[in-house]
């Protein structure tokens, strides 16, 4: 078929269409696919779910095939959701895939951001596309909570509740903001509703149309590549097939199915219509909002009294303060970046994490903040699990907040240090053999290995760099050492 199509091209125009090039690095492409694909999932399922969800918080008593619940005071909302996943034919299959590619969406595009951060893939001229990721993941989050909102069961109560909380914590505002947004007194009867539109009309279209934003600037500037010293493949690895495409979109589709009919999620019928003032014992959020909860158990119950207002630091700063301040860092860090190093240039070609030592570092101690707040978030379950004292687990966890960070930047920046100065070692002198000669006057030499596709680091340590070296490093004659610059 492609060479059918390439003959009776002859302009080439309809052989680019069927044979694409990709970039000598898959991976920085992968990810960004499956989060396009995963969200068309969630579209279609979406839709689908749409024709027999009722977006109501009008309450009537249940009266269906589950019995546990007969009798039950509910809202049309929960019970909508409860004859969608027992009455209606595949509905439950359509609320577990629709829930599964929410979670695997949202840890696409952290991916991407992260792939993006360690490869030095925002700088010029791909800052737009940084911006448009970052956006996405506000988006997608967004889009979870408030999905996760609509069935108006228990965890959804949850989720409400802490909301609640923090539009109460907003100094002079908050509680008007949070009689305006309900509708008037906890939980009101305008939430859902409002939530509803906002999920499945709002934010979606915002979404699609990031997406279209970021395909035309990737067929504007292109995908960046690896540098020659990270990979032994040729800058293409050549024409890709047309199918490829779809071939990953389906097997994407096929591993939401999969998921989504061997791994229950979110039963509703079992935990119950949401109760202001219950929450159901071990609930936790969908994975990509554990650091907020974690953040919100680990923070102090501060408060303090301001001009006869009550400030509640306890929710403030961990539900509004730090995710702020981190999403609005994440978005300006190129700017930032580029403001301290001076660098203006046009980057085609992506770094090697080891290479920007300090950005590098800098990730991994913003991974391990992230990572010990998400862990804070089942504190309860470690302190059950293991036997510890609840207290005991939340004062670690209070103090390897601030000290884990630090520590994974002091060792993260001294294993590239390391690294970099192997590669500048090996550059100059070869790569050990471990083979022994001796010469004719008596003497024995070990034999080097010339390192080929390699190029030797051009720039030097700034100073205070050396007390970094790896303990029992030895340097052969003229060691070439590697740039740690903040690149």
């Amino acid at each position: 078929m492609t060479r059918w199509l390439a003959a009776v091209s002859p302009t080439g125009a309809t052989r680019r269409w069927s044979r694409r090039r990709t970039p000598a690095d898959p991976w920085s492409t992968l990810f960004g696919k499956i989060a396009a694909y995963t969200f068309v999932v969630l579209v279609v399922t979406g839709i689908l779910l749409a024709l027999f969800y009722r977006p109501d918080m009008a309450r009537s008593r249940y009266e269906g095939p589950y019995r546990p619940l007969n009798g039950v005071v509910v809202s049309h909302a929960y019970a909508s959701t409860v004859r969608l996943s027992l009455e209606v034919r595949g509905g439950l299959l359509l609320r577990q895939v629709h829930h599964w590619a929410t979670l695997i969406f949202v840890a696409a595009i952290c991916l991407k951001l992260v792939r993006m951060f360690f490869t030095g893939a925002f700088r010029r001229p791909r800052l737009p596309l940084w911006s448009i990721w970052v956006m996405l993941l506000v988006l997608a989050m967004a889009t979870g909570l408030t999905g996760t909102i609509l069935p108006d069961d228990m965890l959804s109560g949850g989720s409400l509740g802490l909301v609640q909380g923090i539009l109460q914590s907003i100094p002079l505002i908050g509680t008007r903001l949070t009689f305006w947004l309900f509708g008037g007194e906890f939980p009101g009867e305008a939430i859902i509703p409002r939530f509803y539109w906002l999920h499945a009309v709002v934010l979606p279209v915002a979404i699609t149309g990031l997406f279209v934003l970021r395909h035309r600037l990737v067929r504007r500037h292109g995908h960046p590549r690896l540098p020659a010293t990270a990979t032994r493949s040729p800058r293409w690895l050549g024409p890709l097939p047309v199918t490829a495409g779809p071939a990953l979109f389906f097997g994407t589709c096929g591993v939401l199915v999969l998921i989504g009919a061997f791994a229950q999620i979110n039963p509703i019928w079992l935990l119950g219509p949401y109760r202001p003032g219950e929450i159901t014992a071990g609930a936790v959020p969908d994975w990509y909002m554990g650091f907020l909860d974690g953040a919100v158990r680990l923070m102090p119950g501060w408060e303090f009294e301001v001009a006869g207002h009550t400030l509640t630091l306890a929710v403030l700063v961990p539900a509004l303060i730090v995710p702020g301040a981190f999403f609005t860092f994440l978005a300006a860090y190129p700017l930032i970046e580029r403001r301290l190093t001076g660098d203006r240039e046009l980057h085609d070609e992506l770094d090697r994490p080891r290479d920007a030592a300090t950005r590098t570092a800098f990730g991994a101690g913003a991974l391990a903040f992230y990572g010990l707040l998400w862990a804070a978030a089942a504190n309860d379950q470690i302190a059950v699990h293991f036997h510890l004292s609840l207290n005991d687990v939340t004062q670690f966890f209070r103090v390897a907040v601030l000290i884990g960070p630090v520590l994974a930047f002091v060792l993260t920046r001294w294993f590239c240090l390391g690294l970099l100065e192997r590669a500048g070692d090996e550059a100059a002198h070869g790569r050990e053999t471990g083979r022994i000669v001796r010469t004719p006057e008596g003497g024995y030499i070990e034999i080097m290995e010339p390192v080929q596709g390699r190029r030797k680091p051009a720039s030097i340590d700034p100073p205070g760099s050396s007390d970094l070296r790896p303990t029992g490093s030895r340097p052969r004659g003229r060691t070439a050492q590697s740039t740690v610059s903040f690149e």
